[in-house]
Formats: C-alpha cells, sequence, structure tokens
C-alpha cells in the first residue's frame, strides 16, 4: 500500500513489522486516525483536522453528492494539490468525515438504569443523523473500524453492562437499535426534504386500499395510525420505547 505526503518513519517501519508478522496492514485512513497525531491541530495553516471540518460544513451544506477536493480547496482558499499532503484521496476524506462528524456519544457506564442510558445514545444517534445526514448515504470500505464510530458502539454496549445479558446478545441488541435509528431517521429525513412537494401520503392510500385485499392496512388507516401529530421526535420515541420493550424481556429472561 502506498502512502501520501507525510508518512512518517515510524509508521513505515510499524507497517514492516505488521507484514513480517503476516498480519494485513491497516488502511492508510485507518493507520492515520489511530496512530497520526500531527494531523490535528490548529496551528498550521492547513491541517488535517481543518480540512475535515470545512468537508463536514459542506457536506451538512449541500450533501455529499456536492463534496470535491475542487470545491473543498476553493473553501479553504488553497489549491486543490496542497490538500493531498494531509488527504489521499475523496474517499479516505469521507472516512474521516464519519469518524469525526459524530461527535463523543452520551455517557452511559454511570446510569444505573439500562433503558435511560440506552434511550440516551438512540436519541442522540438520531440527533446525529439529522446534524449529518450525509453519514446516511457514506459509503465506508469494510465494518466500522475508526475511533468515532467504535466510540459510538462501545457506549451503547457499555449500556447493557449491568443487565445479565451475554455480550453476543448485548451485541445484536445493539447492532439491531442501530438498524432502527438509522432506518427511522432516513425515512424522517427523506419526508421533511420532500413535504411540500409529497402528496398527503394517508389521504392517498384511503384511495388505494380496501379492506378485501389489505384488511390490516384499512384497520391502521380507519384507526388514523398514518395521520401523523406533527412530533415526529415523539413518533420516533414510541417506536422506540417498543424495541427497548423487546430487549426487556430478553433481559427478564437471562436473570
Amino acid at each position: 500500500m502506498s502512502y501520501a505526503h507525510g508518512c512518517t518513519a515510524v509508521r513505515l517501519d510499524r507497517m514492516t513489522n505488521e507484514e513480517e508478522r503476516g498480519t494485513p496492514p491497516l488502511p492508510r485512513a485507518l493507520e492515520v486516525l489511530w496512530h497520526d497525531r500531527a494531523g490535528g491541530g490548529r496551528a498550521r495553516r492547513l491541517s488535517r483536522q481543518r480540512i475535515v471540518e470545512a468537508a463536514i460544513e459542506l457536506a451538512d451544506r449541500d450533501g455529499l453528492g456536492a463534496l470535491s477536493m475542487a470545491r473543498l480547496a476553493e473553501r479553504l482558499g488553497c489549491g486543490t494539490m496542497s490538500l493531498y499532503r494531509h488527504v489521499a484521496n475523496k474517499d479516505e476524506l469521507v472516512t474521516f468525515m464519519v469518524s469525526a462528524a459524530p461527535g463523543h456519544p452520551p455517557g452511559t457506564t454511570d446510569r444505573a438504569d439500562w433503558r435511560d442510558a440506552l434511550t440516551d445514545w438512540a436519541v442522540g444517534l438520531w440527533d446525529v443523523y439529522h446534524r449529518h445526514p450525509w453519514i446516511l448515504h457514506a459509503t465506508v470500505i469494510g465494518p466500522p473500524a475508526d475511533p468515532g464510530q467504535l466510540a459510538w458502539l462501545d457506549a451503547g454496549l457499555a449500556a447493557l453492562s449491568g443487565t445479565g445479558l451475554s455480550e453476543r446478545d448485548k451485541l445484536a441488541a445493539v447492532m439491531a437499535l442501530l438498524h432502527f435509528v438509522r432506518g427511522a431517521s432516513a425515512l424522517d429525513i427523506e419526508a421533511a426534504d420532500h413535504h411540500d412537494t409529497a402528496p398527503d401520503y394517508p389521504a392517498l392510500l384511503r384511495r388505494l386500499v380496501t379492506g378485501e385485499r389489505f384488511p390490516a392496512l384499512a384497520a391502521a388507516l380507519q384507526a388514523e395510525a398514518f395521520d401523523a401529530d406533527g412530533d415526529r421526535l415523539a413518533d420516533f420515541r414510541s417506536g422506540l420505547d417498543q424495541f427497548l420493550d423487546g430487549i426487556d424481556s430478553r433481559v427478564r429472561r437471562s436473570r
């Protein structure tokens, strides 16, 4: 694997040693995130931290599709080639962004009630996706292995530390909850983005759904289950409570 400018001899030695032991080297982006501290300072005019912060601001405003190295260089007032001294390419930049944008997860280890702790974790993640919706569309090669995402995974697992669940069950619960939050956030953001142009969904369904063909849907429509009250976070919390009820039943059985 080739390295961009600024790679230190120490890291090259470590990579050589790993290869000699038969351990595949880390991807460059992960090597930088876990071991390189030189790019985080603000003293220099251009640093990896400044580049990543500017890229996050650009993606927050215009979406990930609008992010390019040329636009980023223009925003930072530098030449495009100057960026490559700190970031190898756009894929690596996105890895840095996904690690940095969520920030620190809520503290969960000092909470007496696992359910409250996991609720704070899920709502915090909901907030992250709504502040940085481009994360839902970011493509990062391989499973999460950067410090930022692993900090959130660790906090989710820590919330269940006193439940008596096995480590495998804790991981299954947190991963399932992660997918629930991601899915609910994506649907909510999509609905908000098209609120002014999309048709009235309950009204549309009432024109199409009949009790003979879709009896369960017809019953939900008759009960106005699809008619939103405008409090999208409350709807999310309602679904979250049902999800946590399922985890709670597993916790009770384990005890």
